[in-house]
């Protein structure tokens, strides 16, 4: 099978025989690490070290895709943010930030040089280099969330009750150094862009502040990738599933509070659904049994692409991922 038309046929919402199983969140945990040779924070600032965990588990579990970085911090770094890269339990975070208003957000003129933009970039170059039939997806911080890393998740919370105006600010200057840094992911030619906007999440987000707000940047960043793409967001999205179907974006990304059947229903395009298989819940805590049964039940409510629904837990077992390819053979018979 041809992994990377498989997928973007399921992403152009065609029939295929197979439903991919892919992953677009964070895809690093601690057996791959053991089995690799490789480690965090080792592998945030070394391509040869993202390139090879960022393709774990295809080698390991058969997944249908490489998936790098491993975290959200690429691009506030490079803007001058500091980050704890933290270590094998824990994703990199921000700790700091150079800018305290919406007006000071400036990418510096070495943004695509600075920080590990440079590393993500040379770890593509490495995947293209080695694998000619496994889909590339790079993830990227939306907007939003990016806004949080560089203001405060605190502060953000703040204006958009009180001053929605400097949000608008804020995003609008995040969002010229976001596009510079997909034409650069698109000039090394990964397969596919995953931009992740996790706390744009209704659980966090007024629907209606996503659609006058936040949705308007994410339609400019769609515009922006030539690639295929897809939007991802945490939580129970139930309410803007509408929304973020109408982005621009080939295919969303959801949690499993999302009810498949009745997202189906409130997209109007041919946007697909990927997920929704739980990290917390069965990935990380459940059994191989537990996977095979929730990814039976999604496949019988035609999700489009199998996926975990966040980004996998460091501690999630090996055996537990290789469950999601098992499982979707068994029900196409394979």
């Amino acid at each position: 099978m041809n992994l990377k038309e498989n997928l973007e046929n399921a992403l152009l919402g065609e029939n295929v025989e197979i439903k991919p199983v892919i992953s677009v969140t964070q895809a690093g945990i601690i057996e791959a690490m053991n089995k690799t040779n490789t480690s965090w924070p080792k592998a945030h600032e070394n391509p040869k070290q993202m390139a090879t965990l960022g393709s774990s588990l295809h080698e390991l579990a058969g997944l249908e895709c490489a998936r790098i970085p491993f975290g959200l911090t690429v691009e506030a770094q490079s803007m001058g943010a500091q980050v704890n890269l933290g270590n094998n339990e824990r994703t990199p975070e921000v700790t700091g930030s150079p800018f305290e208003v919406a007006d000071d957000i400036e990418a510096p003129e070495d943004f695509l040089e600075n920080g590990r933009i440079p590393v993500v970039l040379e770890a593509i170059d490495i995947l293209k280099e080695k694998y000619d039939n496994l889909p590339i997806i790079v993830g990227i911080t939306g907007p939003f969330t990016l806004t949080g890393h560089l203001l405060g998740i605190e502060n953000v919370v703040r204006y958009m009750k009180t001053d929605p105006d400097e949000i608008e600010i804020a995003m609008e200057n995040c969002l010229d150094a976001s596009i510079d840094y997909i034409e650069a992911i698109q000039e090394h030619e990964a397969d596919i862009i995953c931009v992740n906007e996790p706390t744009a999440s209704p659980e966090l987000i007024d629907p209606l502040q996503f659609k006058s707000l936040i949705k308007p940047n994410l339609e400019d960043i769609a515009d922006a990738i030539d690639t295929p793409k897809v939007l991802h967001i945490c939580g129970s999205t139930q309410p803007i599933i509408s929304d973020m179907a109408s982005v621009g974006f080939d295919g969303i990304s959801v949690e499993e509070a999302v009810d498949i059947p009745e997202a189906k229903k409130s997209i109007e395009n041919n946007c697909v659904i990927i997920g929704n298989i739980s990290t917390s819940k069965t990935l990380l805590s459940g059994t191989p049994q537990d996977i095979n049964q929730e990814v039976k039940k999604v496949l019988d409510e035609d999700i489009d692409i199998i996926a975990p629904s966040c980004g996998l837990a460091p501690n999630t077992p090996l055996a537990n991922v290789k469950e999601l390819v098992n499982a979707r053979n068994e029900y196409f018979n394979i």
